[in-house]
């Protein structure tokens, strides 16, 4: 039998997306903000969706040596994304049919990797992807295994395809092949893997809102 908590209000899954929506908004506020500088350009005026990667905006300093008033509205929207995912992510197992162990990794990888990935805004960047990314695979693997098993074939295959994504980041910032290419690269894993965010949590508020409860 599927049990629902009656404490879990199905509306306060809509504070995700509103955790993305504002990372979205204040990400682009900050994007208007960098005073300039790319590791392609050094004297390159503003933001480039080309050249510059997304932690660029989280730099004391800009990449051309000016102070980056950017800074502020980065580290205001990666901390309105990491709270999102994180409510997301600690009720997602809710949208399966029994409890098990693979849920259980799949929600503490994941909000160990949410919790690390805030460190960004301090320095140290490589050393926090590694750390959040290694926990963020175990997470999307074994949520692509409980989506496949319950049967959400469209999320699972969307699930693979965001990790199969991640991992080309990885192999290209590794490898340095095609190394120019990875901002955009970068910025279609972002809005790739926000979308599946957002469809994995209309999925769990549809759940919880007409739950469907069967013996």
């Amino acid at each position: 039998m599927v049990v629902y908590s009656k404490n879990t209000n199905p509306n306060m899954l809509l504070l995700p997306l509103g955790g993305m929506g504002l990372f979205i908004l204040f990400y682009l506020i900050a994007a208007l903000k960098y005073p300039g500088g790319s590791w392609v350009l050094l004297d390159q005026d503003g933001f480039s969706f080309w050249n510059n990667y997304l932690c660029d905006l989280l730099d004391v300093h800009a990449i051309n040596g000016e102070i980056n008033p950017a800074r502020s509205y980065a580290i205001f929207a990666l901390s309105f994304l990491c709270i999102g995912l994180f409510w997301l992510w600690f009720y997602l197992p809710s949208l399966f049919e029994n409890n098990s162990t693979n849920q259980s990794i799949m929600r503490i990888s994941g909000l160990l990797s949410l919790i690390t990935l805030v460190f960004l805004a301090l320095g140290n960047h490589d050393k926090v992807l590694y750390i959040a990314g290694f926990f963020a695979v175990i997470a999307l693997i074994s949520c692509s295994i409980e989506l496949f098993k319950v049967g959400y074939k469209n999320l699972f295959l969307l699930g693979v395809f965001c990790l199969l994504v991640f991992l080309i980041n990885y192999y290209i910032y590794e490898t340095r092949l095609m190394i120019k290419s990875l901002p955009v690269v970068q910025k279609f894993t972002f809005i790739l893997f926000i979308s599946w965010f957002v469809c994995l949590d209309v999925a769990l508020y549809r759940k919880l809102r007409l739950p469907e409860v069967s013996e």
